[in-house]
């Protein structure tokens, strides 16, 4: 990872424009729809200067996706040597910050750190300096400038890198207000996830997500969303929306963590037993199953994309117990959707079933070649070893 402090860039007349565009996700699993990119108005002025209009916004793909990050220029004259022009992409990682992720100059090209074997110039004609990343991770997600530079002459444009995913809160079984700032980092990545943005814990909230216990951000901030207010979460008259401590001390400071999680590429499932099973047994079970336990981050995101609807109470990796509910039912822990949290009791005791992931096998870079028969032949699997939730199995 390659960071550095940007210092301000001081220019004469420029003329070399970046043109960020709105793009329509390009994901390698879905046919390009043409339709549905924005179209972009190029226009001359009085003087001949080309004036670029487009709406910003922001690209959206999923964890294990491929997706492009749009950027054109147009540089005057138009006979401008292709082998002098310089396209650098970053990350914007904090304030000031930047992380190198892909630099060319005319025919040379350069790729750094985890961007290695990811990301590639998309060459779709005459100024276009797009990069399209593949395979993406949960830590790709975030702002990216694109630069151009054409000997003293430069300018850059930003793209918003979006996924889709789910928001859960999480601590520890040590208790709630336990973790600084890095610990909660460290326990989401432990968990198939990442803190959540600002924008991300909104989103959770304007879709429903209450929750009264405050949590770290990935920017440093504590917050918390609540949609029903009441007087145990910071009074009742008080209105609905993200609760917000600011940003906290990150290493005295302790509280809960807020985690994002995107797809996942592979299964998680109930291993039917017939017999509860204590911890250590549900570990052994699952690898002798071919999978591992499923962590919270994992679950989470069955229960979001895969529509995993269990009734039935299992052990997780961190030895806590949940299931996920789709479809709310009588018994079933509420009239709300959601994975229910049971807590983290005795790993000794012999109550509950247990959840396990099974991975897919690796393929393509953001494809999905090879996925669909191992889906299929998980799930033939996972009919003979699970059962039909029903009133019975309630918890």
């Amino acid at each position: 990872m390659v960071l550095k402090q940007r210092q301000p860039h001081i220019f004469g007349e420029m003329f070399l424009l970046i043109l960020p565009l709105a793009c329509a996700v390009s994901v390698s699993s879905l046919p390009e729809d043409s339709s549905r990119r924005r179209v972009v108005h190029v226009l001359e002025d009085e003087t001949g200067a080309v004036i670029v209009q487009t709406a910003p916004g922001k690209v959206v793909t999923h964890r294990g996706g491929s997706i492009t990050l749009p950027c054109r220029f147009h540089h005057e004259p138009e006979d401008t040597d292709p082998a002098r022009i310089r396209i650098k992409w970053t990350k914007v990682t904090d304030a000031l910050q930047f992380e190198d992720v892909f630099v060319a100059l005319g025919k040379q090209q350069r790729v750094f750190g985890s961007y290695r074997g990811r990301v590639f110039l998309e060459q779709a004609g005459p100024g276009d300096a797009s990069v399209i990343i593949q395979n993406v991770t949960l830590e790709d997600y975030g702002r990216y400038e694109c630069e151009v530079t054409n000997d003293m002459e430069d300018d850059t444009g930003f793209v918003n890198l979006d996924l889709e995913g789910v928001v859960f809160p999480y601590y520890p079984r040590e208790g709630r207000y336990k973790l600084n700032y890095h610990q909660a980092e460290d326990a989401c990545k432990d968990q198939d996830a990442i803190l959540a943005s600002h924008s991300q814990l909104h989103k959770a909230w304007l879709e429903g997500l209450d929750w009264c216990n405050a949590g770290w951000l990935e920017d440093g901030s504590v917050q918390y969303p609540i949609s029903h207010p009441r007087d145990q979460c910071g009074r009742k008259d008080n209105p609905a929306g993200v609760r917000n401590y600011g940003y906290r001390h990150k290493e005295d400071e302790r509280y809960d963590a807020f985690c994002f999680t995107s797809k996942l590429n592979g299964e998680v499932y109930f291993l039917k037993r017939f017999k509860k099973v204590n911890y250590a047994e549900g570990v052994k079970a699952c690898i002798r199953d071919g999978a591992a336990v499923a962590k919270v981050g994992q679950l989470y995101a069955a229960w979001k994309f895969q529509l995993l609807d269990r009734c039935e109470a299992g052990w997780l990796e961190d030895g806590s117990i949940r299931y996920p509910i789709v479809n709310p039912r009588s018994r079933c822990g509420g009239s709300q959707p959601g994975v229910r949290h049971l807590g983290f009791p005795d790993k000794k005791f012999r109550l509950y079933g247990v959840y396990c992931f099974h991975k897919y096998m690796d393929e393509t870079a953001g494809g999905s070649t090879g996925n669909e028969s191992q889906k299929e032949n998980l799930l033939k699997s996972k009919r003979s070893k699970s059962r039909p939730v029903n009133a019975t199995n309630a918890i």
